[in-house]
């Protein structure tokens, strides 16, 4: 009887975390954050506690599961408006390489040792450390990898200068620009409000501009 009692729970538990996990959103298993990847322990975890111990009741169980759904939920939300709190749970890239140099004090910084760079450098398909340009770690601890072009004068990578309608001052400060040039730029092509971008990036001379969808 037992055993039916287990199976029952199984199947139930089996699809309650489905459904969760769908209501919680899509995302890749490499690019969980910090909070979806303790949120999803968790309510592992509780599948687990709720399938073995067959004298409780399976909703006390459930409710706290639905509890933390409701938090990410809530704070992937809030972090979708707030680039600050996305800062802070998802964390930050950091340039690992820029213009073909290491910078080790990054590297200290993320507690990222030259074992990892090699590592991933091999899974780029980097043999020679001298052919990066730049390499960036990601807050999901994936390395992107941007090889130095050959028989060209096109180098470094699309810089975000704004992010849902913000101005990204670090992003400027490595470019040795300024906000007033920034902004000048902008309205020299028309934009005239920083708060109706969504998108704004920098590569090559040239900028990539998405606004805001009209609501």
């Amino acid at each position: 009887m037992e055993m039916y009692v287990i199976i029952w729970r199984t199947i139930f538990m089996y699809f309650t975390i489905l459904v969760i996990f769908r209501l919680m959103g899509k995302r890749e298993i490499g690019e969980l954050s910090i909070l979806d990847l303790v949120v999803f322990i968790m309510i592992a975890e509780m599948g687990i506690i709720a399938i073995e111990n067959t004298e409780e009741s399976i909703f006390k169980t459930i409710i706290p599961m639905f509890v933390l759904m409701g938090i990410q939920i809530v704070l992937a939300f809030i972090s979708l408006k707030s680039k600050r709190v996305r800062d802070l749970i998802d964390g930050r890239p950091s340039v690992i390489i820029q213009n073909g140099k290491i910078d080790e004090k990054e590297m200290k910084r993320q507690r990222y040792n030259f074992d990892d760079l090699l590592l991933q450098l091999r899974e780029n398909e980097v043999k020679n450390i001298a052919d990066v340009e730049f390499a960036i770690l990601e807050p999901s601890g994936k390395l992107s990898v941007f090889k130095k072009e050959k028989d060209s004068n096109v180098g470094g990578y699309a810089v975000p200068l704004i992010l849902d309608g913000e101005i990204q001052e670090e992003n400027l400060r490595k470019m040795n620009q300024t906000i007033d040039w920034l902004t000048q730029k902008l309205h020299s092509k028309g934009y005239k409000d920083i708060k109706n971008i969504s998108f704004c990036s920098y590569y090559n001379g040239k900028f990539y501009i998405d606004e805001k969808n009209s609501t």
